[in-house]
């Protein structure tokens, strides 16, 4: 990503606020603290697009703290919360999840439980910014520049419409700057109204912004309207929209949708590998940050200035409690490219979903190896002379020649052999993907399984090696995962395989920001777009033939190596594939080393990194299957013969008939495809699957309602500021009309 030297502007108060604008950390820019900006600053063609830049600040708000996960991927089919119960009103539907805010005092487990004013408050400020900027872009007189400028204003304001709408439905709709005016008698659009702002607002920017990046990374181009454009129009034709969505043109809505899904897969074609996406990170500002395939992300890098008021956190969400629940064999550090605050934890769903012999997704997505970094059983071992008598210091004590590895406890403890006993950098913590029909674990024929603190006697069939933690999906035909954990409860289990498309070891600080971009859309998805429109039209069989055009990157290509696995962590070091070495790599690390004596010795953090991230995952392990360089085959010849991943997953819903077989279809790549990836909650919400997906495969979701849950509730901070025109407040009654059904 190159820096463009410009002054940016991300502040304008919400509705019911004064407009004010002022500087603000974005990395898509390097900016200048020391200004403060007014409207005068878009009569000049350079500083229109230094105004119109500030509208990329906006978006990374989204991956800045717990909300990033909380109001888009819990209380969905595909994560469930883990012991941390930070976020979890959103994840159970609880009466926690209303119009008020949730603290502790209202029943938060923490201060940081996303509030359901957030997003409300932080689109506002965005749409407020883009009026300015629109209301001002006539003044322009070079058309390229008032064209650029009016294409991303239109684009911000459209995308957080869109993200009001997805979230609450109908709300506010505002298009006109504030102007410094206080305005306080606002009244709430319909959905239809909503929708249909935002469908205008992406036509304008399809229609005004470049093809090119101009920018550099991260730029908004036409692909980027158009992809969201198609979006919108697929919601209107979506379930949710149902009650008025049938005065458009069904048949038009979905073609338009299929043709501009098709320029897009045309100009912005898919990444050669699925791991370039996500998985092979190198390093801030790296090549694969400039993949075609990166419709919209949310820019970061290195430079302190631009980190904003929270920065990245998203490498936090996804990690199991490794450190907790494997008794010291693994501690946590920079080296290891995520922070294990158990917030996403996957569902049963999100494994089965996957064909985990055939589909490289599942494996270059999954973390399921972790190198043993720490000595965790040492003792003392006492200095003796030639003789074999102790050696005793001037006070008479007996000297310490220093901790060494007890091997013969681990052992004895455990029920394994001496050999047996692993060393730094083999296996400390491994997740077996199996399938249910998997009986090659029944009866623990290579030894019973737990975590650390638990005796337990797996031996590694691979390796000879008992592992400190080793966990199976399934055995004797049960899912039995989140039963090793710390809790004690299958519902609030700290142990879980983890995913890693947000894995960072750029960081400097075991909690800093992390420095990579943030995927918000990608050309993976516009192809899932496209087969539900063909879908939603009854063109199952062409469909199907789109998704095949995606699932043909998932498969293995001939003399891949299945078993190899990789992260975002390896940008730590030039040896492991990183652009450069981070500058902590010489710092003693918080793990212990053995000399060649077996001895504890600190080491770097360099050396922790090493034997910490192995590259390899359990893949013949979890399969079973023989080792082979063949390339796979994920192609589906027919939407009647779907693969049996798809079928167990339909029979447990219950869908019956084609469209409904299919849609739900759809949704299940769409997890293959997009897991973790930022728009769960509302793609299912949109679509009518929402309260059947989360029911069936969300243990901790039972209390999502039909007619309620569909829809968050209006924030009561903004009902609360209303006033009719002659200056009162509202009524109880006229803030219950304003507010969504349940709440």
């Amino acid at each position: 990503m190159k820096h463009i030297k410009n002054k940016i502007v991300c502040g304008a108060l919400s509705l019911c606020a004064a407009m004010s604008l002022s500087s603000c950390g974005n990395d898509f820019l390097s900016e200048d603290p020391s200004h403060l900006y007014t409207d005068k600053l878009l009569e000049t063609e350079e500083g229109a697009l230094q105004m119109a830049a500030g509208l990329y600040a906006n978006i990374r708000w989204h991956f800045g703290y717990e909300w990033a996960y909380g109001v888009t991927l819990y209380g969905c089919d595909e994560f469930t919360n883990g012991a941390d119960l930070t976020a979890e009103p959103w994840n159970t539907y609880d009466s926690r999840l209303n119009p008020l805010d949730c603290t502790p005092a209202l029943g938060a487990a923490n201060k940081n439980c996303p509030g359901v004013s957030a997003l409300w408050d932080q689109m506002y400020y965005g749409i407020s910014t883009a009026n300015l900027v629109l209301s001002k872009s006539g003044n322009l007189s070079d058309p390229e520049t008032r064209n650029k400028v009016i294409g991303e204003a239109h684009f911000l304001r459209g995308y957080n419409y869109y993200r009001l709408f997805a979230q609450y439905g109908g709300v506010v709709i505002q298009t006109e700057a504030a102007n410094s005016e206080i305005k306080k008698d606002y009244t709430r659009s319909t959905a239809e109204q909503t929708l249909n702002q935002v469908i205008a607002d992406f036509e304008e920017a399809y229609t005004h912004l470049p093809t090119t990046k101009w920018r550099g990374n991260g730029t908004w181009t036409k692909y980027t309207a158009a992809h969201f454009l198609a979006k919108a129009l697929l919601f209107r034709q979506s379930e949710r929209c149902s009650d008025w969505n049938s005065a458009y043109n069904k048949t038009e809505d979905l073609n338009r949708v299929i043709a501009l899904c098709d320029e897009v897969i045309a100009a912005c074609p898919l990444a050669k590998d699925y791991a370039d996406l996500y998985a092979k990170w190198t390093g801030i500002n790296c090549a694969n940050e400039g993949l075609s395939e990166i419709l919209m992300c949310a820019e970061h890098n290195g430079d302190a200035s631009t980190v904003g008021r929270f920065g990245n956190r998203t490498y936090n969400y996804f990690s199991p409690q490794f450190s907790n629940f494997s008794n010291s064999w693994v501690k946590r550090g920079a080296y290891i490219g995520e922070m294990d605050f158990q917030r996403c934890r996957p569902t049963e769903y999100a494994y089965s979903v996957f064909d985990n012999v055939n589909d490289a997704r599942m494996w270059k997505t999954f973390k399921t190896v972790y190198g043993l970094n720490n000595i965790a059983v040492t003792k003392n071992d006492t200095l003796k002379d030639e003789s074999g008598k102790p050696v005793l210091d001037e006070k008479g004590k007996v000297k310490i020649k220093g901790a060494y590895y007890d091997r013969e406890k681990v052992a004895k403890d455990n029920g394994i052999e001496l050999s047996q006993v692993p060393e730094l950098g083999d296996q400390g913590i491994i997740f077996i993907l199996n399938k249910k029909s998997d009986t090659r674990f029944n009866g623990e024929p290579y030894g019973t399984f737990g975590r650390g603190a638990q005796a337990h006697t797996f031996v590694n069939p691979e390796t000879g090696k008992w592992v400190p933690n080793a966990f199976p999906l399934f055995m004797n035909g049960e899912y039995v995962l989140f039963n090793y954990g710390t809790s004690g409860k299958t519902s609030t289990s700290n142990v879980f395989c983890g995913i890693n498309k947000t894995a960072d070891g750029t960081r400097t600080a075991e909690k800093g920001d992390a420095h990579r971009d943030v995927i918000m859309a990608r050309t993976g998805e516009t192809y899932l777009v496209k087969a539900e429109a063909q879908v939603r039209l009854g063109q199952y069989q062409k469909a199907i033939e789109t998704v095949n055009e995606l699932r043909a990157r998932a498969q293995w290509k001939k003399d891949e190596k299945r078993d190899y696995y990789t992260d975002g962590s390896m940008s730590f070091t030039t040896a492991a594939g990183g652009d450069a070495d981070n500058s902590i790599s010489s710092n003693k690390s918080n793990c212990t080393g053995l000399d060649n004596d077996g001895y504890t010795t600190s080491m770097t953090m360099g050396e922790a990194f090493k034997i910490s991230n192995l590259n390899k995952n359990t893949y013949y392990l979890s399969t079973g299957i023989a080792k082979t360089t063949d390339a796979s085959n994920l192609q589906i010849a027919s939407y009647t013969n779907l693969p049996e991943e798809d079928e167990a997953i339909l029979a447990a819903i219950g869908a019956t008939g084609d469209y409904e077989r299919m849609l739900n279809f759809i949704f299940n790549e769409r997890t293959r495809e997009l897991l973790g990836e930022w728009n769960r909650w509302e793609e299912l919400s949109r679509a009518g699957l929402l309260i059947k997906r989360a029911k069936a495969f969300n243990p901790e979701a039972q209390n999502i309602t039909e007619g309620k849950h569909e829809l968050r509730p209006i924030p009561q901070t903004f009902l609360d500021m209303l006033q009719n025109p002659d200056g009162t407040n509202l009524s109880v009654e006229q803030k219950k009309a304003m507010q969504n059904p349940g709440y």
